[in-house]
């Protein structure tokens, strides 16, 4: 079998069936769905999770950001969409959630990611895997995608359709 497989039948059949994928999302970009996407075919079961962040406004409900990764996740079984608040360590513990994902696009984004991920482990022992960003999304942020379309830029390349239609919608275009 392939190494993935391997890795894959590995992890499902003894450590970690169960994984979060959490965000803002605001929007979902192809480079959040790609983490979600490999996530999916490493775990038995993958939470996408969009955090409610009152101290944050974007264009975005958190309702509309959940029903855009639904139809954006909706080819994979094995994804769920939920949102939470508080903490990501609670929300783990109160759905029997195994571990965290988070992408990685940058050196920068490990430093930051990894004190979550110790503070985390700290807090409830729940352990999180990194997957770093494919290289044609390396670049990709949803505050970058948010600035370009605002300014009348095309980002149809960065994001799913419907979320493309969607925020052209929102910025009354």
């Amino acid at each position: 079998a392939p190494p993935v497989r391997r890795c894959r039948g590995l992890l499902r059949s003894r450590t970690m069936p169960h994984v979060v994928c959490p965000g803002s999302f605001d929007p979902p970009t192809l480079g959040h769905l790609d983490i979600v996407r490999r996530a999916a075919q490493l775990f038995d079961r993958v939470t996408v999770a969009v955090l409610i962040n009152p101290d944050k406004s974007g264009p975005f409900t958190v309702d509309e950001r959940l029903d855009l990764l639904r139809v954006a996740g909706s080819g994979w079984a094995n994804v769920t969409v939920d949102s939470f608040d508080g903490l990501l360590v609670d929300y783990c513990r109160r759905n029997g959630i195994d571990a965290i994902v988070k992408g990685l696009r940058a050196v920068s984004d490990f430093e930051y990611e990894l004190q979550m991920a110790q503070m985390n482990a700290g807090l409830a022992g729940i352990d999180t895997v990194f997957i770093p960003a494919s290289p044609e999304h390396s670049f990709l942020s949803s505050s970058l995608v948010k600035q370009v379309a605002r300014y009348g830029g095309d980002v149809s390349a960065l994001l799913p359709a419907q979320v493309t239609a969607a925020l052209a919608r929102k910025l009354g275009r």
